[in-house]
């Protein structure tokens, strides 16, 4: 999943909403749309073929492990990421689809990670473990160079404090994000109020217009002054990292991420006035030149309406610390299962069911904005899009994205599953992933709520391995994405169009 790019800063760990075990409506506010008399009629008998043929004929564990054991990590514009779009593709094809294919799209140049040596050299010597920020250059050869922290907030302020001093360091631009030990105390109320304020300070937006324009110029000032690199922090426990990057936002020097406890400690050596150095030595490997890149789509054609669509979508690029698993290898696998349960239940949906896997989301949601361009003349005939991206977790319910004029729709196509929840359907929106393209257009579109089931740590680092999926949240996940698809594709009528164009937060 996407999560904003903090460049050259880092990121929050995620929060997530907890859901009630029930399911309700959101509550009522002056000014909203009145409830739209929209409800699915499940046909119990079909539900029940969906419910058998995802929860006890799953194909996930093996699905699932191929794709993060033998593909791996999915960066675009890798050749990993093509072999998992051709596979998909195969998957698609052997599960009956009626059509499967690749849609292709430009995507900036391609970036692969190389090796990376990193080292403490004073005050103490020692070897530490590091990351390059993707779409970051490499070092030439070993380079060494003491450390500073740069705290300026405007670039007058840059100039003034930091201008001629900075030639050949590694710098820090950010204070350390505080984690909680979680082997000590039990944090308190108290505790967790102290850390919230401080987050809250460290990533509050810019005050101004001056400092908004340091947050972006920041990096060409630091290359302007022959600074070595920048380094990050993961803002995570336990040594866990962050990684993100885009070709929209090539850095011109090197930007190492490092653990959260190796960040401190270098922050900590500094505020004692002590002489901290560190050696790195980089090699990246950057494209020239744009190259093309697909979106892998399959479908089952309606019975009745077959110019019109559903589509259940996940994004199938990952970043390359780990195999990509719970960000969004579980995603993907549900899209694909969810067509494989469909076609093996026997249902015959009235419209056309789509699954898409884009490529491209990490980067800024590229595959999938691309996509809804491309189909911008079809958009109006397309009943809804849900999409699956936010971790291994079960499904547990839905938030409504601005559409909560659809509430009852959603508490009845859940209860027609209900064996498979608690569900709850909430007021609210949700960013970050590819649901967000279609919205501009007006399209019913929705990324289903998840139970976090670790997502803050596994996402964007390197332990999102197979080791941390939960195959029966994704079996369940699955199918519930198989009934959902079918029941909207079921539905008497198109959903009305959202022209106010609701954006995700």
């Amino acid at each position: 999943m996407l999560k904003r790019i903090w460049t050259p800063t880092v990121f929050l760990a995620l929060s997530f909403w907890s859901a009630s075990a029930q399911v309700t409506a959101p509550p009522a506010r002056s000014g909203t749309a009145p409830q739209l008399a929209i409800t699915a009629a499940a046909d119990p008998q079909a539900m029940r073929a969906i419910m058998d043929e995802g929860m006890q004929r799953s194909h996930v564990p093996a699905d699932l492990q191929y794709l993060t054991d033998v593909i791996g990590p999915r960066l675009t514009g890798s050749a990993a990421m093509r072999r998992a779009n051709d596979w998909t593709a195969r998957k698609f094809r052997e599960y009956g689809m009626d059509s499967t294919w690749l849609e292709s799209w430009k995507f900036g140049q391609s970036w692969e990670r190389g090796p990376m040596t990193l080292a403490l050299v004073a005050p103490h010597k020692r070897q530490l473990y590091g990351e390059s920020w993707a779409w970051s250059p490499g070092t030439r050869g070993a380079v060494a160079g003491d450390v500073a922290y740069v705290d300026a907030r405007t670039s007058a302020e840059f100039t003034q404090r930091f201008g001629g001093k900075l030639k050949g360091k590694w710098v820090l631009v950010g204070a350390p994000v505080p984690i909680w030990n979680a082997d000590g105390p039990q944090m308190t109320q108290r505790d967790s109020v102290a850390r919230d304020s401080v987050i809250k300070a460290l990533f509050a937006p810019a005050a101004n217009q001056d400092e908004q324009s340091y947050r972006s110029d920041r990096r060409e000032l630091l290359a302007a002054e022959g600074a070595a690199g920048i380094v990050l922090s993961g803002s995570k426990e336990l040594a866990l990292m962050t990684m993100s990057g885009s070709p929209s936002s090539i850095s011109p020097l090197p930007q190492i991420v490092v653990p959260q406890e190796t960040y401190t400690h270098l922050h900590r050596l500094l505020a004692l006035g002590e002489t901290v150095r560190l050696e790195a030595r980089i090699t990246n490997t950057m494209g020239k030149d744009s190259l093309m890149q697909w979106n892998t789509v399959a479908e089952i054609r309606g019975s009745e309406k077959p110019d019109e669509v559903v589509l259940l979508g996940a994004h199938l690029d990952s970043w390359d610390l780990g195999t990509g698993t719970t960000d969004n290898a579980t995603g993907s696998i549900a899209v694909l299962e969810a067509a494989r349960i469909l076609k093996a239940a026997g249902v015959k949906p009235k419209r056309t069911i789509r699954f898409v896997l884009f490529s491209g989301e990490e980067q800024g949601l590229y595959g999938s904005t691309k996509y809804a361009a491309s189909h911008v003349n079809d958009l109006h005939r397309f009943q809804a899009v849900a999409v699956l991206d936010n971790g291994t977790g079960r499904i547990k319910g839905m938030a409504l994205q601005g559409r909560d004029e659809l509430a009852e729709l959603w508490k009845s196509v859940f209860a027609s599953v209900e064996e498979l929840g608690p569900f709850s359907v909430r007021t609210g929106n949700k960013g970050g992933t590819d649901h967000l393209p279609f919205l501009r257009y007006g399209v019913p579109a929705f990324n289903y709520d998840q139970e976090s089931r670790g997502y803050g740590h596994t996402h964007h680092s390197q332990v999102d391995t197979y080791d941390h999926a939960l195959l029966d949240d994704v079996k369940q996940a699955a199918t519930v994405m198989a009934a959902t698809a079918y029941q909207l594709a079921n539905l008497a009528e198109l959903l009305p169009r959202n022209l106010k164009k609701t954006a995700g937060r």
